[in-house]
């Protein structure tokens, strides 16, 4: 169980062409105390992260116009954001899919429907790389 005040004003980026999926994660998130960040495309994304500057970013893999896996690779190739955890959300969990991520530098793979539990956890996991789980 993650600690909800570990992850007090952790600014997250959450990309996803799915308006529910957004704003469930927004609602995860905030009541978890994180700043949040949405964006509805790749486009849209890389405008929002210079300004920003999100700790962790949640890149939906199916979007119109710039897909997850340009995006990732986009944000990845930026050095600035180079070292950002980017993890990748599908409602596929195909090998091939958590393989081609991989290739364009997505830390992990999440796979949707996810649960608040889940979200928070693997926030606090990249925001929080070196903490341990231990209260």
């Amino acid at each position: 169980m993650v600690d909800p005040s570990k992850l007090r004003d952790v600014k997250v980026m959450i990309i996803d062409d799915s308006n529910t999926i957004r704003r469930s994660a927004e609602i995860f998130l905030v009541q978890a105390g994180c700043q949040v960040i949405l964006a509805e495309d790749g486009f849209d994304a890389l405008a929002k992260i210079a300004d920003h500057q999100p700790k962790v970013i949640f890149c939906d893999i199916m979007m119109p116009r710039l897909d997850g896996y340009q995006t990732c690779s986009l944000i990845k190739k930026n050095a600035r954001f180079k070292s950002t955890p980017v993890i990748m959300l599908s409602s596929k969990d195909g090998l091939f899919d958590r393989a081609r991520g991989r290739m364009v530098g997505s830390d992990q793979y999440l796979t949707k429907p996810f649960t608040k539990e889940s979200l928070l956890q693997t926030v606090a996991t990249f925001a929080f790389p070196s903490a341990s789980e231990t209260p």
